[in-house]
């Protein structure tokens, strides 16, 4: 066996002595051993009668070399014939790949066109180097070497062996703006899918330099800016340099930013019949005097496209027209709206879907077949695919139907994993340490259907949550969704009790429009809590046998318990709450037993934010209904409200506020339960533990358990900017907050006869016959809790971050205080 190398392409030379025309009838072959002699004769195509000239051979021969079965062709006259002399290409026994440690056999050899028991061509070998090199470079390993070798067997057999050296992984080094006035370096990096390489490289692959990624990139740049009222904008290259000394690229976007707009007049023009603008204007997502947005623009299009229809003309075309007035900056838009060409949708076709189901992509289009064409409704479609989330890649495009009026509509998509398995863990100051464990699939069997299961276990708690949502309830674009939770949390420094809770709830997703949605539910949960012995050993504190008479009926404190001695059967007296002791609320909810809750309630929601994850301009709006009662053994009902709204102040300096509020009461004659209450803590006001502001039990032994209120309010306002001297991937941003809140008017018990238990607060006496008559001390629930800090926000690797520092100005002496906060996790 003998190997060979090469590096170049092989080009085979060819003789072709002019000769006088023949008959292809006197074509003789030699040299074939694989290749029928008559299939070589028929590349030499003649009519009848007719004779062979220059022409017709030279044609022949650029035909069998195109076959690829040939290394070799030559076609020479003798004595009135034509002989045509070949040398087969060798057949290929075996294709391997050595050294490739990143990318598997099984992907590289469904690349290259060279397979076992296929011919052997030199040309085709070298186009599948470069194919392989082209697939690693893709992966960011610009500096690998391939080099093919051939192995000579037997009966005109070679084995094809690729000896790869990956190379070092190639990523950016550097990613520059060149032109951006209106926004920082900073900002436009967020808006970029690529990113810089840094010791956090490991835990990412956006670093790896992709040419692909760098055009995308290229669009996104322009979109942001049009969005953001640059009309003219113009991205005028991007410029990707390799850099040694840096072993990475260098990215450089030049950007023609233009003048910012403003939306001036904002008309609808119809050349249609019969329709009433005027009818129209509530569909204008854009408005006179607002920020030009491009995105609103291509919206409004939609919008306008989708009410014209509903009126009758499925036809019309709807086209924005952009006037610019320069000196003013305003760009004044004109919706056209014109008679379009009448063509309807033929057919449909869907390809790509190896494990998706045709009607999961199909019911995303507002139209089907049959039904008039119109691109604005295409577009919207092909944008609802992408956010599906199930696909690498959507493209549809047209093409003519079996008539003029006809279009067909093809959907091309690549699948891509949808499930999910991950493995969480964090640590906050409030609940200790935290894991969880997950398993999830957003397109469960192809139907687009929403799976999850979670178990939790942690120091403070643990439970579990499975999950089920239906995207399209009975083909509507309702969303419906099954949960069933289970949770266990155990007594802390602000709970004297264990709660476990168990249940489930059905909730159904409305959206109204692309801002606004509704999510109606159902709730039912068994609740139960539970006291150790310590915390509920004081039941009799003022009929106590065998204490002295001159006790009996009035103690200067209710913590005085007597006890026989079994051993002398002389009665004692012991301090009960030495050991600590629950609040009276919170007995009262353990005597109560376990509850059933069944509770109706819904979410209306408003978005507008730029970003859900972090934002900078936008608002947030969420109103929730809770109404307990509807069966089950707890009445109540709950009003929330949470308002967030922000705006960048500065470049890349972002201001929010956040208003909150709720309301809870009981009904049927019914007092609201503790556990009902809403609490005092950190998610209204920084600077306090969970629960550890608001009404409180202070009678002196117990363990001082938070109450509750059954209204609060609370404000925060929060500046955020970026650590400007720490690199853009590492995600770091100071804040600096302010926070006030107040928590009010508990609505639970104050006394309780039953069983002689009274709590008092110091120097109360009791009335032994009118125990009701007194009422345990709590703390006063009508002062304005405030508080200042700054946190530092990380977008770690390792998830989410945020260590706060936040220091109380107002405060109650009976209140939990926490300076540090920090809280965090991940997933991988």
């Amino acid at each position: 066996m003998v190997a060979q190398t090469f590096t170049a392409g092989v080009v085979a030379t060819v003789s072709v002595t002019p000769v006088q025309a023949q008959s292809a009838s006197q074509i003789v072959v030699e040299g074939n051993r694989r290749v029928e002699a008559d299939t070589i004769r028929s590349y030499f195509k003649t009519g009848p009668g007719e004779r062979l000239d220059a022409a017709k051979i030279d044609e022949a021969l650029k035909s069998l070399y195109a076959t690829g079965l040939f290394q070799d062709v030559r076609i020479t006259p003798s004595g009135g014939r034509i002989v045509v002399t070949v040398v087969e290409n060798q057949v290929l026994n075996r294709v391997a790949f050595e050294g490739n440690r990143k990318i598997k056999d099984e992907q590289l050899s469904t690349e290259v066109q060279s397979k076992p028991r296929g011919t052997f061509s030199r040309a085709i070998v070298q186009a599948d180097t470069q194919r392989i090199v082209d697939i690693y470079q893709r992966a960011g390993r610009y500096d690998v070497r391939v080099e093919p070798k051939v192995i000579e067997l037997p009966n005109g057999r070679v084995d094809l062996v690729f000896e790869v050296d990956e190379g070092g992984k190639t990523g950016v080094a550097k990613i520059a703006f060149v032109g951006n006035k209106s926004f920082s370096d900073w900002r436009l990096k967020d808006v970029v899918k690529t990113g810089e390489t840094n010791w956090l490289s490991w835990l990412k692959s956006n670093d790896i330099f992709d040419p692909d990624r760098v055009e995308v990139d290229r669009d996104l740049i322009r979109r942001f800016y049009l969005r953001n009222g640059f009309a003219d904008v113009r991205v005028v290259s991007a410029i990707s340099e390799y850099d040694p000394s840096r072993k990475g690229f260098t990215i450089t976007f030049t950007i023609d930013e233009g003048d910012r707009y403003k939306f001036g007049s904002v008309e609808i023009q119809s050349s249609v019949r019969n329709i009433n603008v005027n009818q129209l204007r509530a569909r204008l997502r854009t408005k006179s005097g607002g920020v030009y947005n491009a995105d609103a623009v291509e919206k409004t299009v939609e919008d306008l496209t989708i009410e014209v229809a509903k009126l009758g003309y499925p036809f019309a075309n709807i086209r924005p027209r952009g006037d610019r007035d320069f000196n003013a900056r305003l760009v004044n838009v004109v919706y056209v709206m014109e008679e379009g060409q009448r063509a309807y949708i033929e057919r449909i076709n869907v390809r790509g879907n190896t494990r998706t189901r045709d009607y999961v992509i199909r019911r995303e289009f507002d139209i089907v077949e049959g039904d008039a064409y119109n691109r604005a409704l295409i577009d919207r479609a092909e944008r609802r695919i992408k956010n599906l989330n199930y696909f690498k890649s959507v493209r549809i495009t047209n093409e003519p139907g079996s008539a003029p009026d006809r279009v067909i509509v093809n959907v091309d998509v690549e699948e891509q994993a949808t499930g999910e398995f991950s493995i969480s863990g964090g640590y906050s100051t409030a609940d200790g340490f935290i894991g969880e464990v997950s398993v999830g699939e957003r397109n469960l069997l192809g139907r687009g259907h929403v799976a999850r299961a979670s178990l939790t276990y942690g120091q403070r708690s643990r439970g579990f949550e499975l999950s089920f949502v239906e995207p399209y309830l009975m083909g509507q674009r309702l969303a419906f969704g099954v949960d069933v939770f289970g949770k266990e949390t155990t007594s802390t420094s602000y709970y004297s009790y264990t709660s476990s809770t168990i249940g489930g709830n059905l909730k159904l997703g409305i959206p109204i429009t692309d801002n606004l949605s509704i999510q109606p539910r159902y709730t039912g949960y068994r609740q139960e809590i539970e006291l150790s012995q310590a915390y509920n050993n004081c039941w009799n504190p003022y009929v106590t046998p065998g204490l002295p008479s001159s006790a009996l009926g009035y103690y200067p404190t209710p913590q005085y318990q007597s006890a026989i001695d079994p051993s002398t059967g002389q009665a004692f007296t012991f301090n009960c709450y030495a050991d600590g002791e629950a609040s009276l609320a919170v007995r009262r909810e353990l005597a109560n037993g376990p509850v059933f809750v069944s509770a109706l309630g819904a979410t209306l929601s408003y978005n507008t934010l730029d970003n859900n994850k972090n934002p900078a301009n936008g608002l947030l709006v969420t109103v929730s209904e809770d109404f307990a009662g509807v069966g089950g053994d707890v009445n109540y009902s709950k009003t929330t409200i949470d308002t967030r709204l922000y705006n960048e102040i500065l470049p890349d300096v972002v201001g929010s506020i956040r208003l909150q509020g709720g309301l809870a009461t009981g009904w049927g004659g019914e007092s609201l339960r503790m556990l009902d209450h809403f609490q005092g803590g950190p998610n209204l006001v920084r600077g306090f533990q969970t629960a550890g502001w608001g009404p409180r039990d202070i009678t002196p032994g117990t363990n001082q358990d938070a109450l509750g209120g059954s209204m609060y309010w609370a404000v925060n306002l929060e500046v955020q900017t970026p650590l400007f001297f720490a690199p853009k991937d590492f995600g770091m941003k100071l804040a600096v907050f302010a926070d006030a809140g107040q928590l009010v008017d508990y609505k639970g018990p104050t006394t309780w006869a039953e069983r002689g238990l009274v709590m008092l607060c110091p120097g109360s006496t009791v009335n032994p016959t009118n125990p009701n008559a007194n009422v345990p001390c709590y703390g006063d629930d009508n002062m304005i809790r405030s508080s200042v800090g700054v946190g530092l926000i990380w977008a770690s690797p390792f998830g989410p971050l945020r260590f706060d520092l936040a220091y109380p100005i107002s405060y109650a002496d009976y209140d939990k205080k926490q300076i540090f906060r920090f809280g965090g996790g991940t997933k991988f």
